[in-house]
């Protein structure tokens, strides 16, 4: 896009007290049929930590160091934010952008990987804006799964979580064995999963950043899903991460684990309950050492990266990458994360899938 005149940072939206979270789960879940006394089931992991998901907060973050990376490079963008599920809802937002004169922006949606849930429902979103707010133009910036920003800073994470483990010898008990890597990511329905490179970026992803490690600081990874919700009979990716978790604990020689939330670039509610208190929880129940990476969150070098997303648009920047598939193109190719099923749950999809 010539001539920005603004950045939408566009995301999934949390809840930020108690009183919001049915009403929240409820725009979560519109459309699907889920009656309240399973959303109430829902609501009680968010009262674990007083009904505010910490995802929003974790944005007005980035947009602050977006703010400061922008002025430092010459960059006049003023950003502007808005979510999927919660205020300040995107249709809200853009309403607000048109009425400051704004005709054209770029949009940086949370969410470095390709699925209906994580890109697809986001473009539809945005579809939605511009019907309900005419002479606006918004465009997405590309997925991010394999841009530098994204694996160097995740890489460094890894790394710090690594070295945090007690060393074998030392360990109680002993390990002969280094740590063992876990990526985790949003399961997703194998309806979806069909129809996007979900599952292929994800396993790039990750062998992305363990390229960048020292071969001798782990003995091997593994690539997991969480968070998984709605019928059993359907099918979702696996394995879940505690049923893996368990099925390390069987080996001969258990390794510590190193948990790393490759699927969200925030510490927001998947993370803060799915794997922090109930992976933790099973980790202990099974005797093993765990420790959790990071997510990149505002590490300079990941703020840094929106930045050039921006100038490839502007400034005609070369469009960074690491791997063998090159950069995503910025309109995704026809029918890609496109399903016919919609996730049937009243969980927490993310906006990281």
């Amino acid at each position: 896009m010539r001539d920005p005149q603004a950045l939408l940072l566009l995301s999934f939206g949390g809840p930020e007290q108690l009183e919001d979270v049915i009403p929240f789960l409820r725009n979560v879940t519109r459309g699907r049929n889920v009656p309240d006394e399973r959303l109430a089931e829902v609501a009680e992991q968010y009262e674990l930590f007083d009904g505010r998901s910490p995802i929003n907060d974790q944005n007005r973050s980035l947009i602050e160091a977006l703010e400061t990376e922008f002025t430092s490079s010459g960059i006049d963008l003023p950003i502007y934010f808005g979510n999927r599920n919660w205020e300040p809802f995107v249709n809200d937002t853009v309403a607000t952008m048109r009425k400051d004169g704004i005709e054209r922006a770029l949009v940086f949606v949370t969410s470095a990987f390709g699925s209906y849930s994580g890109c697809r429902q986001y473009r539809e979103n945005l579809a939605e804006a511009i019907d309900l707010n005419p002479g606006i133009e918004l465009q997405k910036l590309r997925l991010f799964y394999n841009h530098p920003g994204f694996i160097e800073p995740a890489a460094a994470n890894v790394a710090h979580a690594l070295g945090e483990h007690s060393p074998p010898k030392h360990a109680t008990p002993p390990r002969a064995t280094p740590p063992h890597i876990v990526f985790t990511a949003h399961s997703i329905p194998h309806s979806m999963a069909t129809s996007c490179d979900y599952e292929a970026q994800l396993n790039e992803a990750a062998g992305l950043i363990v390229e960048q490690l020292d071969k001798a600081s782990y003995s091997g990874w593994d690539l997991v899903y969480q968070s998984r919700s709605g019928p059993p009979h359907i099918p979702w990716l696996e394995p879940d991460v505690n049923d893996h978790l368990a099925q390390l604990a069987q080996l001969a020689d258990p390794p510590a684990i190193t948990l790393v939330p490759l699927g969200f670039i925030s510490d927001h509610m998947e993370v803060m309950f799915d794997l922090d208190t109930q992976a933790v929880a099973t980790a202990q129940q099974l005797g093993l050492e765990l420790n959790r990476a990071k997510t990149v969150g505002v590490d300079p070098g990941f703020v840094s990266m929106v930045r050039s997303l921006v100038e490839e648009q502007t400034d005609d920047q070369p469009r960074l990458f690491l791997g063998p598939s090159g950069p995503w193109p910025d309109q995704c190719p026809e029918g890609h994360c496109m399903s016919a099923q919609r996730p049937p749950s009243a969980g927490r999809p993310s906006s990281a899938p």
